[in-house]
């Protein structure tokens, strides 16, 4: 036999009454449609985008993650690990695992730095460099299918109004940080 439920009101057994609705008060806040919302839209943008590079770099056995380090590393080779997880906005520990991966894949070579011996140098192999003709024709690819039917001018505004953007929020958030501290 199940016991009864007890409640601190009301008798044992019976279930306590539900609370009285109130008349809700309209919200003063407007609504703010996903359709509307640019954050919104950035992450869906982003998320096809990383879809569509995660489908066509895998072949190559490297990940969406990887792809930005080599990225970088194509034009830079031979930056820190902490400066690679800062340009790509990763943490340390976290920009640390993707580079072990790259280098158990035979992409990098991490190497001690020679004047300051906490840092750690990351350079590619060469396999590393020779992906990057084979890769970066992908990258037009997706970036192609993403801009279709935008003319030359609305890209590079686009381009440009993201970055705005972007530094409009970095502002905010330094400024944030100010006022914290």
């Amino acid at each position: 036999m199940r016991s009864a439920r007890i409640s601190g009101k009301g008798a044992p057994g019976k279930k306590p009454a539900a609370p009285a609705h109130r008349a809700e008060r309209p919200s003063k806040v407007p609504d703010l449609a996903l359709a509307q919302s640019v954050g919104y839209q950035v992450r869906m943008t982003n998320r096809a985008f990383q879809t569509a590079l995660r489908e066509s770099v895998a072949p190559f056995g490297v990940s969406a993650g990887m792809w930005y380090f080599l990225r970088l590393l194509w034009q830079h080779d031979g930056l820190t690990q902490g400066e690679l997880g800062r340009r790509i906005g990763l943490m340390d520990p976290t920009a640390f695992t993707a580079l072990t991966g790259m280098e158990r894949h035979g992409l990098i070579r991490r190497v001690k730095n020679s004047t300051d011996r906490r840092k750690i140098n990351v350079f590619l192999t060469p396999h590393g460099k020779a992906l990057r003709d084979q890769m970066l024709p992908i990258a037009h690819e997706v970036n192609e299918a993403g801009l279709e039917g935008l003319t030359k001018e609305e890209k590079l505004s686009l381009l440009d109004l993201l970055k705005r953007i972007e530094n409009n929020l970095e502002k905010t958030d330094r400024r944030a940080k100010r006022g914290k501290g």
